[in-house]
This record gives structure tokens, C-alpha cells and sequence, in this order.
């Protein structure tokens, strides 16, 4: 594969990054096939959002205690806590467009897989292979995304790509509930199976447009030693901090808040899905604009510092008791809406820092994981918050503890890149008077 130059505005992030060996540059971004990756990001996060919304039909069916329904509904992010990396580090060696489609046909054979089921068991086994399937999808896309654009737009396409999750669960939130309560759970799994195949076929549809990937080629320890590279500098391990700091406080939101209004507010289940489903939608637009500033070269830092700053104001005053509901549901609409930012500028990044699509699966792997693990610690953490105060707006005890984590780690990263841009600027001013 010939070697191309990396963009002009993206700087190899510290000397000791091999040259790039992206995708060569193309004049202009093919964006179908940037978006019938975006498509198998959505499908994959469908699985997400199902699950929650068959918690009542699954218990009748199945007879699933509280603590059963647990483990089905927690097996895709601990899957993900534990594996995302090496997951990313694998799709260097195999190649992105093999692990999606893989991962595409795997996940549809977990839905169907538990379509017979009538106990924990198979259900469970069924919720292993759908939680493999959407590690693998969610590692390797980005790699798609990148080989498909342009390195101007780079920065912008894998900013999009951070909107697939609240697309897809809401997806999932929306059309799932009227589906089981026609047809069963089961008809939801049946067609996200078909949603999965579909994508599949989008995907290779467009497949000549990411014809530049390659697996990793050479010996085995040489390029598992490239990969590594890029995770020996301090900005791939922070910048996923930060997707898990805001990780945990959207996880409150989306998990805890409907809790709230069911049991202390008593709205019936539509009416909790609808302004559950809300609150997913308007992190969409915040990841569309974290784009845009992304690829008008708005420092990274200082965005995820500001961002979780108002996060965190915010936070305090959705769970503020004194206030009316109505803004405290504003207060979350836009603590949502403006989280959005920082999924855009930890997706982004590895536009900057991977040289390799290797690189950029390995960077996505730890992304990924940082965020799932955001989630991860979150339940525990605000049940034994909310359970020891006795009220629900403790919960912004954790909300706003993981703002302020978040917010210095935006500082951290801001002052790594001002280095980074002052070295990379030193190393040009070298070369030109050589």
C-alpha cells in the first residue's frame, strides 16, 4: 500500500510516531460510504437499547429475577470494560472491513439465536455473542470512516460517528416499545437481526471505497510494536477519561431519570420512553456540532473543559428538588445536548493521533472502553449514593464529582497538545533550514 502524507493540520502528535500509513488521500470524501458505516454503528447499538424496553416481557416469559435481567441487560458492557482494546489491537491484524462484517453477521446471529430461548441461560449466551458482535462493529468502523474521506474532513466524518449510539438506542427505544406490545419481545430481537443483515449489505455495497485498508502487513511483532506506539503517549489514556467521565453523568440521565419519573413522578411507560427517548435525540445535534468545530480546528482541551463544566451545572440543577419539573427536564435536554461535544472530540482525535489504521482501531478500542466503563461504575455508584442519602437528588453528588474529573482532565489535554503543536512546530522550523 503506498505511503501517504498526513494532512497539514494534524501534526504526527510526538517524534517518536512512525510515518503515516493511512489510507491515501482522496480529493473528496465519498460520504455514502461514510454513511453505510455510520448505518452499522446504529444497527450494532440497537442491541443496546432493546433490552431495557423487554425488561417487563422478559420477566413474565422467562421468570427473570431483578438481579437475572441485571446480568442480560450489564453483558455488553462488561464485555466491553474488559476487551474493547485488545478487540481494537485484533482488528489491526485481520483487518476493519472483515471484523464489521463479521461482527455485523455475528450480532444477527445472537438476536436469532434467542428467538427459542426459554431461560436465562440461552438468553445469556445468546446476549456473549451479540455483546462480541458489537465490540467488534464498534472498534473497527472509525477505520471505514477514515478510509473514506478526506483528510480535511476527516475530523469531521469520525465526529459524526459519535452520534451512533443515542441513534441507535433511540431506535431501539422508539419503535421497540409498540413492537412488543403487538408482536412480543421476540419480534424486536427478529428485527434487529434483519437491521444487522442489512447493514451488512450497505457495507459491501460500497466496499471499493475502503479498498486502501489493509491487514497489517509484515512481521507480526514489527507491527503489534507500531500499534503500541501510539498508546505509549498520554493523550489516547486521557482522552477516553474524559468519554467516561461524561459516559457516567449521560448514564445517569438515560438509566436513572426514568426511574425517577416512574416511581417518584408516576408517569406511565410511554410517556417515560418518549422523554427518555428525547433526552437521547438532542445528544445528536451536540455531536453534529462538536463536528463542525472539530474540523474548524477548535483546540480539543478546552472544549471537553467547558463542556463538562456546564454539564456539571447543569447536572446540579436537574436534580435540584425545589425547582419545577419542567426545567429540571429542560436542564436535562441540554445537559444532553451539549454532552454531545465531547463524544466528537474523543472520536476525532484519532484523525490526529494514529498514523496507521491499526493505530486508529487500537485508539478506538480504548475509547470505547473508557466510555463503557464510565457506564460500568456508574449504576453501582448512584444506587449506593441515592440508597444511603434516601432521595434521588443525591445522584448529583456523582454527576457533578464526575464533571469536575472531566473538566481537569479537558485541562490536561489542552496543556499535552499546546506541547505537542509547539514541538511539532519546532521539529518544521528544523527541517526548513536544513
Amino acid at each position: 500500500m503506498p505511503s501517504a502524507a498526513p494532512p497539514a493540520a494534524s501534526p504526527p502528535p510526538t517524534a517518536s510516531i512512525a510515518p503515516s500509513s493511512l489510507p491515501p488521500s482522496l480529493p473528496t470524501t465519498h460520504w455514502p460510504a461514510v454513511l453505510a458505516a455510520l448505518a452499522c454503528g446504529i444497527a450494532i447499538s440497537v442491541l443496546v437499547g432493546k433490552v431495557p424496553l423487554a425488561l417487563g416481557a422478559l420477566r413474565a416469559e422467562l421468570g427473570l429475577s431483578l438481579v437475572q435481567f441485571g446480568w442480560v441487560s450489564s453483558v455488553l458492557t462488561t464485555l466491553a470494560v474488559l476487551f474493547a482494546l485488545p478487540v481494537g489491537l485484533l482488528a489491526g491484524r485481520i483487518g476493519a472491513l472483515r471484523m464489521v462484517l463479521a461482527g455485523l453477521v455475528l450480532g444477527a446471529v445472537g438476536a436469532l439465536a434467542a428467538l427459542p430461548v426459554h431461560g436465562i441461560g440461552g438468553l445469556l449466551a445468546s446476549r456473549l455473542v451479540e455483546g462480541a458482535a458489537f465490540l467488534m462493529v464498534a472498534v473497527a468502523t472509525p477505520s471505514l470512516i477514515t478510509a473514506a474521506t478526506a483528510p480535511a474532513q476527516r475530523r469531521l466524518a469520525l465526529s459524526l460517528w459519535s452520534t451512533y449510539m443515542p441513534l441507535g438506542v433511540s431506535v431501539g427505544l422508539i419503535g421497540g416499545a409498540a413492537l412488543i406490545a403487538r408482536a412480543g419481545w421476540r419480534a424486536l430481537w427478529l428485527l434487529s437481526a434483519v437491521g444487522l443483515l442489512a447493514a451488512a449489505l450497505g457495507l459491501l455495497l460500497q466496499r471499493r471505497h475502503y479498498a486502501a485498508l489493509r491487514p497489517a502487513a509484515g512481521p507480526s511483532a514489527d507491527s503489534l510494536r507500531q500499534t503500541l506506539q501510539v498508546l505509549r503517549q498520554p493523550l489516547p489514556w486521557l482522552l477516553p477519561a474524559a468519554f467516561g467521565a461524561w459516559a457516567l453523568q449521560h448514564f445517569a440521565l438515560i438509566v436513572w431519570m426514568p426511574a425517577f419519573m416512574r416511581e417518584q413522578r408516576g408517569l406511565d411507560s410511554a410517556s417515560v420512553a418518549a422523554l427518555t427517548s428525547l433526552m437521547l435525540l438532542v445528544n445528536i445535534p451536540g455531536g453534529l456540532l462538536g463536528g463542525v468545530l472539530m474540523s474548524r480546528g477548535v483546540p480539543r482541551g478546552p472544549l471537553i473543559a467547558v463542556t463538562h463544566t456546564l454539564t456539571g451545572l447543569l447536572g446540579l440543577l436537574a436534580a435540584a428538588d425545589g425547582l419545577p419539573d419542567g426545567l429540571r427536564y429542560a436542564a436535562c435536554l441540554a445537559m444532553s445536548m451539549i454532552g454531545g461535544l465531547v463524544p466528537a472530540a474523543v472520536f476525532s482525535s484519532s484523525a490526529v493521533l494514529a498514523r496507521t489504521p491499526a493505530q486508529v482501531a487500537a485508539v478506538q478500542g480504548l475509547i470505547l472502553q473508557g466510555s463503557q466503563f464510565g457506564q460500568f461504575i456508574g449504576t453501582p455508584l448512584i444506587a449506593a449514593v441515592v440508597a444511603s442519602a434516601g432521595h434521588w437528588s443525591a445522584a448529583r453528588l456523582v454527576t457533578a464529582s464526575a464533571a469536575a474529573l472531566g473538566v481537569l482532565v479537558g485541562l490536561c489535554c489542552h496543556r499535552l497538545e499546546r506541547r505537542q503543536a509547539a514541538a511539532a512546530a519546532a521539529a518544521t522550523a528544523l527541517a526548513r533550514a536544513a
